[in-house]
């Protein structure tokens, strides 16, 4: 067969009893490989370091060296793509040409970026004020239930701390420090409308984008209400396509990430024995070893694995004349503490109809030349239950860490208990628990949180309607109309129950509230941009009118025939013998007139200026009306013909300067006059012959003088680019200095009444921002990151009143007051006193003395806390407190990253917190018997033990417990916020089931916190004067979750 076939195309096979003919097959041709190499550069020549050049199809790349050179083995027909960060990507046939010289154009689209600023857009590359912008690529990746949150960490000068872990818990918010005493947080608007009564019925996932206006000249055309620095947010719109259907939903599980240390049962037992031995008394427990670890009182609180579910749905899409966006979300978040008991809860709904459109748009006519209309509307409901937090008096956590390891969570007889407490709580099979009796309110916690807890509800509409033509060339006319309206109440009940001596009830109760506030707002505004050659000048002129007001009326009524059926009108008691309220708001109304002239120079020279002219009812007829002015300019060097032969790697570097005055008006109506209150009744007459004389009486003495707060901003700005964009960054330094601050006046008690507001305060807040960002892309792989740092340093320069200073925060037994404000101090700050060790032995105390050879502390035995005299008049008492510590924070960090390769991706924020400290109330040592810190185990128990913990004793004559620097702690920290790891299916498949898009991932929130401090959580804000204060905090939860996109 082979001689056969040799002179053929054809070969044979034997298979079994048969040979099998068939035709030859051709082997595929060798494709032959070539050496090629190339220079990739700019248009000026400037060689590219790190381009990447890819061979089409194949895996096969490389990227150039410092001189711009490459070299690669490909076919000869071989396609190559070549891309750099800030360059357009380009496609080079090779077409068997063996040397290259490709040069890469600029992407201008990098530097021409723009922002919302006050009442319009803005090219980045003009902007002269200080403006942070978190765009919607940004928040996408960042898993959290409240805008307020998702910013931590993303942007320089702005400081953010949660408030708590606790479900829908917001956070303080202070751009550039705390400006004021009284209130400090921003001014929010939404698509164009001021939001009042917080944020959290936004969506995350609805939002566009996120500016943050810091300095003075980009929040001036807001006035009155900017002092505090502006947050604008952006919702969005659809894309001018085809409609596109979009479902997101996540799944979580979230843990306490830490539980603090403290004593278990045989360390209590032992530590109480010496309490009682220290103070000449016999121990109480004779086995302590028996007790081993007793009970662990936060696992009992805790609720682990408490889930958090959020599903959303958008609709949205648009064409050449129109865009649209719908939205529907809901979200289930339960609480670490009592949620698996219905105490700490929180569910959120919202809808969102966002839409424009063109009704004509004619470039041909000179008059009326286009016209567009558009609305935004969102409504949310909110359902919450929430419990205490942040309290050393009874609250769960609270309670939690001072309960004795030693008592059970269940009454051991509980026919006895109720023999003696009738109305002692029981869990739901009517078990009842351990009764604690304390004076200083602690309680059994699971039993607290057996008890039946508020329903919180809050119903919020909001829409902005809008229409804009353009009545001339480039000369335009908006008008909106905006409202907010709110609903939000309250209801609850109890029946009779017996915690402790100081917390029970024997009648049983049913209350609700409900509350409304309506606000409407007006604006109209002229726009008009002039291009005389290379002289660009643009013009704003706006009128503003804003009315709001708000009423609440509630009720409570006693003995609940019921408890199933809690209402007010299910209970025994006649109607007159019911409770009601009511609260009446008078209308507070806002005029305002502004306008805006901007002028830049081939974008080389940039000025703007800005009034706004604002007329606050707040206030009287003489002090009504308020300007507020500002002033930008910049410079961009790089525009200027001596820079045209600059070195290539620097694309753009601008400086920047702004000076302007903002206002705030956030007082109560009518402060400015005096108030009466009726019902002042007085009996005249002789007996027998009285006559009621109905009289009236002022509740405050009237300050006529009284006006706005006015805070005065000056900034210094930097911001460069390198590389085209890939890399930028920005420097800004600002004065700050709020004068006039509206705050209670100081009156001698004697005068009586309520004291007048007055403006008798001024704070200085100053620092630095850096913001640095880079982007760079490989072939297939994507990576940027970012970083910011700032640092503030506050000083409160005048308190307003004769002394200088004023006490605020106070806590249980003899701590006494620990936090100030006091002139030339930072607002607020730890007060108590300095320690200078521990007395060693009795030689210790007997020559710790004063000049004149007396004891400073003639209490004070051997274990006892020295206290340093710092005032040097020879006692030690309370005028020896000075500042001990400060719970805001002068230096904050963020760092954010992400990339992405093959369909897989990757992100992470970072939130970095230097310098602060924290007041730990939480835990003492003087309010026995309650449980101690493990560190006591470390406390001083004969020379040399310890130099810092005192002896264990009841004995509180040296008061080694009163507000000192043993409550201060290091509360820096850095927390890795959120990591997300996710997978897009390839497009192609997904397009074969007609899909666009699928992406799956995990995501971890607080996944890694690294900080010195023992507490629950070093991020800890509790109120105005509070920061930095741990009374036991409702810790931030550790949170796992895995999620999915879909997009029709």
């Amino acid at each position: 067969m082979t001689l056969l076939l040799d002179e053929t195309d054809c070969t044979y096979t034997i298979s079994g009893s048969r040979i099998i003919i068939t035709q030859k097959k051709e082997d595929a041709p060798k494709v032959s490989l070539q050496k090629i190499s190339g220079i990739i550069s700019t248009n000026n020549g400037e060689p590219i370091i790190g381009a990447s050049v890819v061979v089409n199809g194949t895996a096969s790349g490389t990227i150039t060296d410092v001189s711009g050179r490459f070299s690669l083995t490909v076919s000869p027909d071989a396609v190559l793509t070549v891309s750099y960060v800030g360059y357009k990507t380009q496609e080079i046939k090779v077409n068997r040409r063996t040397s290259l010289r490709i040069v890469l154009q600029e992407d201008k689209m990098l530097l021409d970026e723009v922002i919302v600023v006050g009442y319009g857009l803005q090219k980045k590359s003009v902007v002269t004020a200080a403006i942070s912008s978190v765009k919607t690529e940004d928040l996408e990746k960042i898993s959290a239930t409240r805008i307020d949150n998702v910013l931590k960490g993303m942007v320089s000068g702005v400081n953010i701390t949660q408030s708590s872990g606790q479900p829908g818990a917001g956070s303080k918010v202070r751009i550039r420090g705390i400006g004021t005493i009284n209130n400090s947080e921003p001014l929010y608007i939404v698509d164009g409308m001021p939001i009042g009564g917080g944020i959290d019925y936004l969506n995350p996932q609805d939002i566009s984008s996120v500016e943050i206006l810091k300095d003075a000249a980009s929040a001036a055309i807001y006035g009155s209400r900017a002092a505090n620095g502006v947050i604008l947010v952006t919702t969005k719109l659809g894309d001018k396509t085809r409609p596109k259907l979009e479902y997101s939903t996540s799944f979580g599980w979230q843990n306490p990430w830490k539980k603090r240390d403290v004593l278990n049962g045989r360390e209590y037992a032992i530590l109480m024995n010496e309490i009682q031995l220290n103070d000449g008394k016999s121990p109480i427990y004779l086995n302590p070893e028996s007790f081993g670890k007793g009970i662990d009182w936060q696992d009992k609180v805790f609720n682990y694995n408490a889930p958090i579910v959020e599903h959303q749905v958008n609709f949205s899409g648009g064409s050449a004349k129109s865009s649209y966006y719908l939205s529907l979300s809901y979200l289930y978040h339960e609480g670490i503490v009592g949620g698996n008991l219905n105490r700490s809860n929180y569910e959120r709904y919202t809808t969102r109809f966002n839409n424009q459109y063109i009704v004509w748009d004619i470039d041909e006519r000179m008059l009326l030349r286009s016209l567009k209309v558009g609305t935004n509307i969102s409504y949310s409901r909110i359902l919450s239950r929430t419990i205490g937090t942040n309290s050393e008096r009874g609250t769960p956590l609270g309670s939690a860490l001072m309960m004795s390891p030693l008592m059970d969570v269940y009454a051991e007889n509980p026919d006895e208990v109720f023999e003696q407490f009738p109305n002692a709580v029981t869990d739901f099979k009517g078990v009842p628990f351990t009764i604690v009796d304390s004076q200083f309110g602690i309680t059994n916690p699971v039993a607290r949180l057996h008890l039946p807890g508020d329903k919180d509800n809050s119903d919020k509409y909001v829409g902005n309607f809008w229409g804009e033509v353009e009545l001339y060339k480039n000369l335009k006319f908006k008008s909106s109309f905006g409202v907010d309206m709110g609903f939000w109440g309250n209801d609850g009940y109890t029946m009779p129950y017996y915690l402790g001596a100081f917390h029970y009830t024997d009648q049983s109760s049913v209350w609700s509230s409900m509350y409304r506030s309506f606000t409407w707002l007006v604006e109209n505004l002229f726009t008009y941009n002039l291009n005389i050659d290379d002289h660009q000048f643009n013009f704003l002129l706006g009128q503003s009118a804003q009315s709001s007001n708000s009423q609440g009326v509630g009720g409570i009524s006693y003995d609940i025939r019921n408890p199933k059926q809690p209402y007010i009108d299910a209970t025994d008691k006649a109607s007159n013998e019911r409770g009601a309220w009511g609260s009446p708001s008078a209308y507070h109304r806002l005029a305002s007139y502004f306008g805006k002239i901007g002028y830049n120079y081939r974008e080389r020279y940039i000025v703007e200026a800005t009034l706004r002219r604002d007329g606050s009812s707040n206030f009287g007829r003489k002090n009504r009306w308020a300007n507020f002015p500002s002033l930008s300019v910049g410079w961009t060097i790089t525009n200027e013909e001596f820079m045209e032969d600059k070195m290539d790697f620097l694309s753009s570097a601008k400086l920047r300067a702004s000076w302007g005055k903002n206002g705030n008006q956030s007082i109560g109506e009518f402060g400015y006059t005096s108030t009466i209150v009726g019902n002042i009744n007085y009996i005249l007459g002789m007996e027998g012959q009285n006559i009621i004389a109905p009289g009236s009486t002022p509740t405050a003495y009237s300050n006529p003088y009284l006006r706005w707060e006015e805070s005065e901003q000056t900034n210094i700005g930097l911001d460069t680019y390198f590389f085209n964009g890939a890399l930028s960054f920005t420097f800004d330094w600002f004065n700050k200095r709020t004068n006039g601050m509206l705050m209670t006046m100081a009156l001698p008690q004697y005068i009586g009444n309520s004291r007048p507001i007055g403006n008798v305060g001024d704070m200085r807040n100053q620092g630095v921002e850096f913001d640095l960002k880079y982007r760079f892309r490989f072939n297939q792989f994507k990576f940027n990151v970012g970083a910011n740092a700032s640092y503030i340093k506050n000083t409160l320069i005048k308190l307003g009143n004769e002394t200088g200073w004023a006490n605020y925060d106070t806590a249980l037994g003899g701590v006494g007051t620990f936090t100030r404000a006091e002139n030339g101090q930072p607002f607020p700050f730890f007060y108590g006193m300095k320690t200078d060790g521990i007395f060693q032995t009795e030689q210790e105390v007997q020559d710790y003395v004063n000049k004149d050879g007396e004891l400073l502390q003639p209490n004070a035995k051997p274990g006892d806390v020295r206290f340093v005299d710092t005032n040097k008049d020879g006692v030690v008492d309370e005028y020896d407190r000075v500042n001990i510590g400060n719970g805001m924070p002068p230096w904050t960090l963020g760092l954010n990253a992400d990339m992405e390769w093959k369909g897989f991706d990757l992100s992470t924020v970072f939130h970095v917190s230097l310098g602060n400290d924290v007041f730990d109330v939480s835990r003492r040592t003087d309010l026995p018997p309650v449980n101690l810190p493990s560190y006591m185990l470390k406390r001083w128990t004969g020379p040399g033990s310890s130099n810092r913990i005192p002896r264990l004793s009841n004995d509180l004559s040296n008061n080694n417990w009163r507000s000192s620097d043993l409550y201060v702690h290091d509360g820096s920290f850095l927390r890795l916020r959120n990591l997300q790891i996710g997978y897009s299916i390839p497009e192609n498949l997904v397009k074969k089931v007609l899909l666009q898009k699928v992406r799956f991932y995990v995501n971890a929130e607080n996944l890694l916190t690294i900080t010195r401090y023992h507490g629950f959580d070093p991020e800890i804000s509790s109120g105005g004067t509070s920061l930095g204060v741990d009374r036991g905090i409702y810790p931030q939860p550790r949170v796992f979750s895995f999620g999915a996109n879909i997009i029709l």
